[in-house]
C-alpha cells in the first residue's frame, strides 16, 4: 500500500517525539488499536470525511472514542483532525507502526492465497522463497483471494513472487498473442 507524504510526516514526528520521551512502545501498541478501529469502523470514516461537520465536533467525538490512549496519542489525533488531516488517521497510525517494526527488525511478510492453507504449507512457501528470514522476527498477513485461482503471492518489504495461477495464465495468453 502506497503511503501519502502527510502519514509519513506526521509518523516520523511522533517516533521522533516518542524516542524522546520514551513512550515509543506505549504509543505503538495505541497505534495499533487505532489502526484497527479506523480500517473496522465505515460509520467513523465517513463521519471524519464529512466536511459540513467542524473540527471541534470530529475532536469531541475522537476524544470520547480514543479517551483510553495516552496523552500523546490523543494529542496527535487532535493535531490530525485540527489541520484537516482526518482522513490520513489510519494511514498516519499504520506507518508509526511501520516505522517502529523497521527500527525494530521486524520483516513485514503478506501472503496472498487462493484458499486458507496449512501452517506447514505456509511455512514451507517462506522456506522455499528465500526472501524471508524465517529464524528472525516476521509479521505474516495471510490474505485469501480466490480470483488469483491458484497459486501464491509472497510480499516481503518492497520485494514480490508472484506464483499465481492467474498471472502464469496471463503470460501464456501474452506469449500466444506475440506468436
Amino acid at each position: 500500500m502506497l503511503t501519502s507524504k502527510v502519514a509519513k510526516r506526521y509518523a516520523q514526528g511522533l517516533l521522533d517525539f516518542t524516542n524522546e520521551s520514551g513512550q515509543t512502545a506505549t504509543v505503538f501498541s495505541e497505534m495499533k488499536d487505532v489502526a484497527k478501529i479506523m480500517s473496522e469502523s465505515k460509520d467513523l470514516n465517513k463521519f471524519f470525511m464529512t466536511p459540513y461537520i467542524d473540527a471541534k465536533k470530529k475532536i469531541e467525538v475522537a476524544n470520547e472514542i480514543f479517551k483510553g490512549l495516552s496523552l500523546s496519542s490523543q494529542n496527535l489525533i487532535r493535531l490530525v483532525i485540527k489541520q484537516g488531516r482526518e482522513n490520513q488517521l489510519r494511514n498516519i497510525a499504520q506507518e508509526y507502526i511501520n516505522k517502529v517494526e523497521d527500527i525494530n527488525g521486524i520483516q513485514r511478510v503478506v501472503l496472498t492465497t487462493a484458499t486458507q492453507l496449512s501452517n506447514a504449507n505456509i511455512e514451507e512457501i517462506l522456506k522455499s522463497s528465500n526472501m524471508v528470514n524465517v529464524s528472525s522476527n516476521f509479521d505474516l498477513k495471510v490474505n485469501i483471494k480466490p480470483e488469483i485461482l491458484g497459486g501464491y503471492i509472497l510480499r516481503v518489504g518492497d520485494q514480490q513472487v508472484d506464483a499465481s495461477v492467474k498471472t502464469k495464465l496471463n503470460q501464456v495468453k501474452k506469449d500466444f498473442q506475440l506468436n
